[in-house]
């Protein structure tokens, strides 16, 4: 029954390096042996074209401290930023997605201190969920970030976390340059580091809870010859579940290159990252359910879990749905590069062209017991009659993969230049992607038991595999007309393009998905929407306060994922695939904003300074889709969505205000307030069965969140006690459940050491407290239902990490 050859197991190390090997030894042949610099990485400037701009405290006093997150004041929209030495502070090597739950509006959540885990991150801004934001590394797409990904990757495994020059978030719809498809509440743009202009070598070791040990190390090669430098860093991380004994490890490897001349600057970026995750299952809660604080997975003792199951495979009956599994995990092996190149065409006029392309290998296992969620019943249509715990291996568990592959690329080519007192931009993006699902079921075998840390071979079922062929096509046009000195206005637009096709090499048999159905959906849709305007103004009242506006539409294109998710090839059958077709829109978004910035030095005592931001917006979000399935945790199994229908819009209210107060240049306390208020408009249908969500609020959603950073620094030590109070949420559609408010604080310390300074360049320690309070609770939301139930991960107990670091 497998007509698709099986993908290949994972190879060795030292074959999975070949290709960047190869690059990285072309480089250091050409490289010169400077003498050691004397200054500090840390101290060193760094020059990008895309740089973010810098804050208005920052322009208005060069000696001001840094501010723990950067406010533009260059933007019509709300765009605020962090840099790498406030994104370290957090915790050495976190995501750059997770360093963003200090900011205003955002809410983020995840099971490790690293934000690592993309089975259950959670990230909700301004009311929009994390797949309906736009992301990108150095203007290259990393897709939607959906955990089954088809068209891209994490930030983490795009760039190593210290490597990160900054972070962006633009709420509203992000600038119409971004390259998504998703991008309906705002965009997440990471930005990594330039080379070094002296020769460096730096060393970062971190250690800590639950066997924690990550290692870094980058080479900076300094300038040499003609404009030329570059560096090349190795990542080796591990760490272990706090709960389970399951292992996170990630390696990898980043490349840059960077030429500067009067005519232009090339840059030149590799990444090879190869990541496991242990997974866990979340807790389902509902009435007359026993819901455990974690459900851990039983791996590495098989001899429990033979004893777990009852002798027909299944788990026992007073765990209901929330049984465990012997083990599951995330695997991803990602290679991911590209080449730009700025022109400078003439001083007025510049010209960026940029191609990149990534290509993912990866599978998702779970390794769970034979008798539960009706997998008896798909067992039986594959092998009829037979003993399903014999076929199996004898444990009684099975072991389910999703196995993925991406080959995509791309081109980005973007126009800039000033004429009189309009600065123009034009651009292009233009991306083929070719994506791969094929979900297979292995035997697990009583006398030789698999590990989550390798792939499984020798399927008995390959149940479906889906091949989907997506070309996108996104053309901008902005201008920005300052009109005097103070005040700017600006107005654009874009047209957005995809053509996807999709079919299934292996068909699921029609039995296995049932609902009468004769196949998975194949065929092509197409979807244009030619004009997406942008409009907003900027201007300055005085030298202390700002006043920005933007208005903004957005489309939200289809997923182009087979097999799973709210995509159209996940129907199923066939017709609804084609009704979907013939009657389904895009989601769409308009996204209004105004705001004030002000930033001004303070002659109030001990207060020497302020600047922050108030944004008031407001979204029409229309053409919500949601995939409606009479048994979700039964769909996830067999595959085919019953249907995927647009339920109707939602409104949006909210305030965002966020501010520093600067106590001379060694204390500060930024805090910011955030108030959400988002309302579905309709209700929806559910087979015959009315669903009453219009006025409900959007599960999931904090109407209040409270952030606060408390800095300070003596005696050259930081101090740094951060605050996350997240509000009361809805756990379902029709908000007849709820999880409870939570406040977490953690805590960060870090100096010099001083006794090795004659040894070592700018010797460094930091110590990080998570939890610090080791406070309990609901974390967040996992699955989402109509009504009755709710699946939640928990809150992670305190855990505390040592990093020393140094550069040579």
């Amino acid at each position: 029954m497998n007509t698709q050859p099986n993908k290949k197991s994972a190879v060795t190390m030292p074959q999975k390096y070949t290709h960047i090997a190869l690059a990285v030894s072309a480089l250091c042949a050409m490289l010169p042996n400077p003498a050691f610099a004397a200054d500090s990485a840390a101290a060193a400037p760094e020059t990008a074209a895309a740089a973010p701009e810098t804050t208005a405290a920052a322009q208005a006093d060069p000696n001001a401290p840094l501010a723990t997150v950067e406010i533009s004041s260059h933007k019509t929209r709300s765009t605020v930023s962090m840099s790498s030495a406030e994104i370290q502070k957090i915790i050495p090597g976190v995501n750059p997605l997770k360093a963003l739950e200090t900011l205003p509006g955002v809410s983020f959540q995840t099971a490790d201190p690293w934000g690592n885990n993309e089975q259950n991150l959670s990230l909700f801004v301004h009311g929009f969920n994390g797949q309906q934001l736009g992301y990108t590394m150095d203007g290259v797409p990393l897709g939607d970030q959906q955990y089954g990904n088809y068209n891209g990757l994490a930030p983490q495994r795009a760039l190593t976390s210290e490597n990160v020059r900054s972070v962006v978030l633009s709420t509203g719809a992000g600038e119409l340059g971004t390259a998504s498809t998703s991008n309906l509440g705002g965009a997440i743009e990471t930005y990594s580091s330039d080379p070094l202009p002296e020769r460096n070598v730096n060393i970062q070791q971190t250690v800590g809870s639950h066997s924690t040990s990550r290692t870094f190390i980058r080479y900076d090669t300094g300038n040499f010859g003609n404009g030329n430098s570059a560096y090349i860093s190795g990542l080796h991380h591990e760490a272990y579940a706090w709960d389970f004994n399951g292992r996170q490890s990630d390696d990898q490897i980043n490349v840059k290159f960077v030429h500067k001349s009067d005519a232009g600057k090339l840059t030149v970026f590799l990444d090879w990252s190869d990541k496991t995750e242990p997974n866990e299952d979340a807790t389902l809660h509902a009435a007359g359910l026993v819901s455990p604080y974690t459900r851990p997975f039983l791996y590495p003792d098989f001899s429990a879990a033979l004893a777990y199951l009852s002798s027909s495979g299944a788990p026992p009956t007073a765990v209901g749905s929330n049984f465990q599994n012997y083990y599951s995990d995330a695997q991803r092996t990602d290679k991911l590069a590209y080449i730009k190149y700025d022109a400078y065409l003439s001083d007025n006029l510049t010209w960026s062209n940029q191609y990149y392309f990534h290509h993912n290998d990866g599978v998702g296992v779970v390794a769970g017991p034979i008798n539960q969620a009706g997998l008896p019943a798909l067992f039986n249509v594959y092998f009829p009659g037979q003993d399903l715990k014999a076929v199996f291996g004898n444990s009684g568990y099975a072991t389910r993969t999703t196995e993925y592959e991406i080959n995509r690329d791309g081109v980005l080519s973007t126009v800039r230049g000033e004429l009189g007192q309009h600065s123009l931009e034009a651009g292009l993006w233009l991306e083929h992607n070719r994506s791969d699902a094929y979900r297979r079921w292995y035997a697990l075998d009583v006398n030789n038991p698999s590990s989550p840390y390798s792939r499984p071979s020798n399927p008995l079922i390959t149940q479906y595999g889906s091949n989907i062929d997506n070309k996108v096509v996104q053309f901008h046009v902005q201008d920005e007309w300052k009109i005097r000195p103070d005040l700017a206005l600006q107005a654009g637009f874009k047209s957005s393009l995809q053509f996807a096709d999709g079919e299934f090499p292996v068909q699921e048999l029609p039995a296995a998905i049932g609902s009468g159905s004769t196949g998975l959906p194949v065929g092509e849709i197409i979807t244009k929407r030619w004009f997406l305007p942008q409009a907003g103004a900027r201007w300055d009242l005085n030298a202390n306060d700002q006043l920005f506006f933007n208005m903004q539409q957005n489309m939200r294109q289809f997923v182009t994922y087979g097999g799973g998710g709210n995509s159209p090839w996940s129907l199923a059958t066939q017709q609804a695939f084609d009704l979907f077709k013939a009657t389904a829109k895009p989601e769409t978004s308009v996204v209004t904003e105004l705001g004030l910035r002000d930033t001004r030095q303070l002659h109030w005592g001990p207060v020497t300074g302020f600047d922050g931001q108030v944004d008031l917006y407001h979204v029409n979000f229309a053409n919500r889709q949601l995939a409606i399935s009479s048994n979700p945790i039964l769909t996830s199994f067999v595959g085919g969505t019953t249907i995927l229908a647009n339920v109707g819009s939602v409104k949006t209210n909210g305030i965002d205000l966020a501010g520093t107060v600067h106590f001379g240049r060694d204390i500060s306390f930024y805090d910011a307030i955030s108030y959400n208020k988002s309302k579905y408009d309709d209700n929806y249908t559910s087979g015959t069965t009315v669903v009453p969500t219009a006025g409900k609020t959007v599960p999931g959603t904090p109407t209040w969140m409270n952030k606060f950073v408390a800095s300070a620094t003596y005696a050259n030590t930081e101090f740094q006690l951060t605050g996350d109070f997240v509000g009361k949420r809805y756990a379902t559609y029709t908000n007849d459940l709820d999880i409870p408010s939570y406040f977490l604080l953690g805590l960060n310390i870090g100096g010099k050491l001083a006794l090795l300074s004659g040894y070592l360049k700018n010797p460094r320690w930091n110590l990080n407290v998570t939890n610090l309070a080791n406070h309990q609770g609901i974390l967040q939301l996992s699955g989402i239902s109509a009504s009755a139930s709710y699946s939640t991960y928990p809150i992670a107990p305190r855990m505390g990490f040592l990093t020393l670091k140094a550069d040579i």
